[in-house]
């Protein structure tokens, strides 16, 4: 993982800033005649074994309703747990970064769990839906190993003080004594690539049929995080948001393009911070 990282410095990210987040609106030109529809594509690539400097990793996890962790959900209505907006949301991301980063990156995401120890080879991971996560210790125990020894964890898309509470019973069991913060507009994060000391809720594909941004007694976005003992990130929180919906439907000509460049900017900022730090 340490020398993942240091190639990734050396490579630096000269980022495309002159060609703007409006960019993003191109990625509408692989929806081969209309939506970038998420059934096109092909399961069987997301474990492909091609080398690159970065990974998209999603983490699989066990609901806690008992669901399988082999399941696969299909986006906003569908099944939820660790699958929601996979793989299309996965995708249009991995399609921005190439466009809009010189990193070198598998174009296909890469699942990962807590069974074995091949999380450790894949330093930055993302995780939706963690309401719903729950862990056996051995999981929690190695979640909290691959944390502190350098790994990056970003989650996503649940809502209200039910959710919450229920993310933290998990989050406990793998750092019992990490303090959650809130961050400062002026944190380091938020300013690693695009400086984002403004932002705003992003919103699910619902806000289309409804104009709301919130979901829940999810009112107000929140933006925190878990650092380790010398003050690195490794836990970064979008709490009251759901920043894969904005990936997902980015193609979507309802949907709000400053929702889109807004979600496509903060999972570019942590996925430096995170490869960096």
């Amino acid at each position: 993982m340490g020398q993942l990282r240091r190639r990734f410095r050396v490579a630096t990210l000269l980022v495309g800033l002159g060609c703007g987040l409006l960019t993003l609106l191109a990625l509408a030109a692989y929806a081969q005649g209309g939506y970038y529809s998420r059934y096109r594509f092909d399961y069987s690539e997301a474990q492909s074994h091609e080398k690159a400097e970065f990974y998209w990793s999603r983490l699989r996890y066990t609901s806690s309703g008992g669901q399988s962790n082999f399941g696969f959900g299909f986006g906003y209505g569908g099944w939820a747990g660790w699958s929601r907006d996979y793989p299309k949301a996965d995708r249009q991301f991995l399609l921005a970064l190439k466009r809009l980063t010189r990193i070198q990156m598998r174009p296909v995401e890469q699942i990962v769990d807590l069974d074995s120890d091949d999380i450790y080879n894949y330093p930055w991971v993302y995780a939706v839906q963690v309401a719903n996560w729950s862990f056996t210790d051995a999981q929690a125990r190695r979640l909290r190993e691959y944390l502190l020894k350098g790994g990056f964890l970003m989650v996503d898309d649940f809502h209200g003080t039910a959710d919450w509470d229920r993310f933290m019973a998990g989050m406990r069991q793998v750092l019992p004594d990490r303090p959650v913060e809130d961050l400062g507009d002026g944190d380091e994060i938020f300013h690693v690539l695009y400086d984002l000391g403004e932002r705003f809720q992003v919103p699910g594909e619902q806000y289309v049929n409804t104009g709301r941004t919130y979901e829940k007694d999810g009112y107000v976005p929140k933006w925190r995080a878990i650092r380790d003992a010398k003050g690195r990130i490794i836990v970064a929180i979008c709490h009251n948001m759901h920043l894969g919906d904005a990936w997902e439907w980015a193609d979507m000509p309802e949907y709000p393009e400053n929702f889109a460049s807004m979600a496509y900017r903060i999972g570019l900022n942590y996925i430096v911070y995170g490869m960096t730090h």
